[in-house]
């Protein structure tokens, strides 16, 4: 193993570690989706989020951010799509009132739905284009990016799980509508306030 690669990996492993298990957009989605649907419904969630992150760090190490500081207003743009989404998926989740669930009512987020998510999720990018930037695993760009992409999968994925996971243990104690109504409440408002990041940029 290369000794760039081994004096690298405790600070890739560290930094994977940080970023996917404190709270964002996405382990706040799974908490509320572990509660209203429990974990093995969400596991396509699950999936899509580290498969989304992934491809998102591949992505930039094949040169999209060069993109983006080249075309800033792609940024802004995208940064506009995170936002409307984001307000919309909190309505979405402080709306749901129960645990279960019929055809053609609430559903958890599908696989696909949840690697797309990534494109437009703030956290994601923070974690990818900082990663990208500080850590070096190889000396090659895009081999640098498979690698990181490689430890988000093997680190995240378990820290992200935990999140549902916890969610589905809380599912007895939230089966009243009322308690439900008030978590999913505030789930929406914790999806809101992890918009801070953006509105905090647009106004300095």
């Amino acid at each position: 193993m290369p000794a760039e690669l081994l004096s690298a990996l405790p600070a890739a492993v560290l930094f994977a570690l940080v970023t996917t298990i404190t709270p964002g957009p996405n382990n706040t989605m799974l908490l509320a989706s572990g509660v209203n649907f429990g974990l093995k419904r969400t596991v396509p969630h699950l999936l899509g989020i580290s498969a989304g992150v992934a491809f998102l760090m591949l992505a930039v190490g094949l040169g999209l951010a060069e993109a983006f500081a080249r075309f800033a207003w792609l940024y802004t743009v995208l940064e506009t799509l995170s936002v409307v989404y984001l307000l919309y998926l909190a309505w979405k989740i402080g709306t749901s009132t129960s645990v279960q669930m019929r055809d053609g009512e609430r559903r958890p987020m599908r696989f696909y739905e949840a690697v797309a998510f990534q494109w437009i999720n703030p956290k994601a990018w923070m974690m990818v284009l900082t990663a990208a930037t500080t850590i070096h695993l190889h000396a090659s760009l895009s081999l640098n990016a498979a690698l990181m992409a490689l430890v988000f999968i093997v680190v995240g994925l378990p820290c992200i799980t935990m999140w549902a996971a916890f969610g589905m243990s809380m599912r007895r104690f939230l089966s009243r509508p009322r308690w439900l109504r008030m978590f999913n409440l505030t789930m929406a408002a914790l999806l809101v306030f992890s918009l801070y990041p953006i509105v905090q940029r647009a106004f300095d």
